[in-house]
């Protein structure tokens, strides 16, 4: 968490949202007493000081179109910003050209004293305004956020021996319910890896181990590798699972609870019935019907449960590590995708 101690005089967002940032860097400030009060007598001393100086142009007029033109480059430059910390780098460099657009000619001219004076006026109520300000740093690297809801304490790497069931249901969020953003502080978010915690009661559950990876498919429909990092069966044996992620985090900031799909195993190959493959020596086979010859083709099996197997062709290399010879893989028949597989076959 990221916060200060005055909270009750606004906050000013100094890095946008989603913003990577190194620690230590500023993410926000909390205005000073009076800001607005301040900010309103700077404006009209800009606007007095721009008054006076337009009467002393004619002074080094070289050096004054230099720096008129530097104010005009950067006015351009900044119709094209939408990111809030290049904004305020192009204001302040426009303040900079100003000022010293005003010291040339204050320096130079009659009316000098009377220019100097209104730049030290303004310089003493920014002086106030930043004294004023509290700056809040970030303790960390990441990914800025403002979107709090005060899990943020209980909802950590530490807290996840104690997360159950019951854990889960008390926190009652909604599911895809957007974290609101927050007017008082912000946080800083690895954005290297992050947790999802999930309720699970299948088989594939019941088998699984720590360390396995397994593919998860969010509601964005993206896929991204998950790692169990716990496993805990609940009284009613079902099965907690923590998974720990290192993609995808930034899109997930702004939510507390998700709905996904695990993919306990995912291969590319076809769908078979189990039914439809038989042994021989140590190999599988299935039998094809095409045009009512039948043939038996050996396959590869990638992966199967209790009622399908997906299988795929060997690769002429695979064939030569199994004794085939090149005569014998050339003519050698495949599967594919339209063909018509025989379920429970006798032929051996």
């Amino acid at each position: 968490m990221a916060k200060g101690n005055k909270t009750q005089n606004g906050m000013v967002k100094i890095k946008s949202e989603g913003e990577r940032i190194s620690k230590g860097d500023q993410i926000f400030r909390y205005k000073s007493e009076n800001e607005d009060e301040l900010n309103s007598k700077i404006n009209e001393l800009n606007q007095k000081i721009q008054e006076a100086v337009q009467g002393n142009t004619n002074l080094f007029p070289r050096d004054i179109q230099a720096i008129d033109e530097q104010i005009d480059n950067k006015i351009d430059g900044l119709k094209s910003k939408n990111n809030f910390q290049e904004i305020s780098e192009y204001k302040k460099d426009i303040n900079t050209y100003i000022t010293k657009k005003a010291e040339i000619s204050g320096d130079l001219s009659n009316a000098g004293t009377y220019i100097n004076n209104l730049i030290k006026e303004r310089e003493s109520y920014q002086k106030k305004l930043t004294e004023g300000s509290e700056y809040v740093t970030a303790p960390m690297s990441g990914v800025v956020s403002y979107r709090v809801d005060g899990l943020e304490e209980s909802l950590t790497i530490d807290s996840l021996d104690k997360i159950d069931r019951k854990f889960l249901k008390e926190l009652d969020i909604e599911t895809g319910q957007i974290i609101s953003t927050s007017t008082e502080q912000g946080k800083i978010i690895n954005n290297y890896e992050c947790y999802i915690a999930t309720i699970v009661e299948s088989d594939n559950a019941k088998e699984a181990k720590v360390n396995d990876k397994v593919t998860l498919r969010l509601s964005t429909q993206d896929e991204i590798t998950g790692t169990i990092e716990q496993l805990k069966e609940q009284d009613d044996k079902s099965i907690l699972i923590i998974f720990k992620i290192n993609d995808c985090v930034e899109k997930l900031i702004d939510y507390r609870k998700i709905s996904f799909d695990i993919i306990w195993w995912k291969y590319e190959g076809l769908k078979v019935p189990k039914g439809a493959i038989i042994y021989h020596n140590g190999l599988s086979y299935v039998v094809r019907n095409r045009a009512g010859y039948q043939d038996k083709i050996l396959v590869k099996v990638l992966k199967e449960n209790d009622n399908f197997c997906i299988v795929t062709n060997y690769d002429n290399e695979e064939l030569k590590n199994l004794g085939y010879t090149t005569n014998e893989i050339r003519t050698m028949k495949k599967i594919s995708i339209y063909d018509e597989i025989i379920l429970n076959p006798s032929m051996q």
